[in-house]
């Protein structure tokens, strides 16, 4: 299997995963009585929540693939990545969230997204990982 296949199929995986496992978490909470409802009274449906799982961690697979392309050390940067759009991810449901237990929920939600695809994209990008620059220099000239 081709090293961006490997990509695409791990990372749709994680990605259907993730989603998945929102759903189901966000459909306990709302049995457990939380409202997930937004600022205006508007309940977030179940479905929604996993369907904006999915396509947020495959737009997050494109910067993956990405990353794989164009740069010497694509895990590395993954991560840095990753953690920094997590962390970002996290202001918006204190913004947008009716209550408390609404912002903790979507807040978790983000979190557990992050623990199913960050890592498991992260596994098939160190395949990605060049040469240093110096080796792989090296190899073109002897190559030529």
């Amino acid at each position: 299997m081709s090293r961006g296949r490997r990509l695409a199929v791990t990372g749709l995986g994680a990605a259907v995963a993730a989603a998945a496992l929102n759903a189901a978490v966000a459909a306990a909470a709302r049995a457990a009585g939380v409202d997930l409802e937004v600022t205006g009274g508007e309940a977030i449906p179940v479905s929604g929540i996993a369907f904006v799982t999915l396509v947020l961690s495959v737009l997050g697979l494109l910067i993956a693939a990405a990353l794989a392309r164009w740069s010497g050390s694509p895990a590395q940067w993954w991560w840095r990545t990753t953690v920094a759009l997590t962390a970002v991810s996290l202001v918006p449901p204190f913004l947008a969230a009716a209550d408390a237990a609404t912002a903790l929920t979507l807040v978790a939600l983000h979190l557990l997204a992050a623990a199913v695809v960050v890592p498991a994209v992260a596994r098939t990008l160190r395949a990605h990982t060049l040469p240093a620059p110096t080796v792989r220099a090296q190899t073109l000239r002897a190559r030529a």
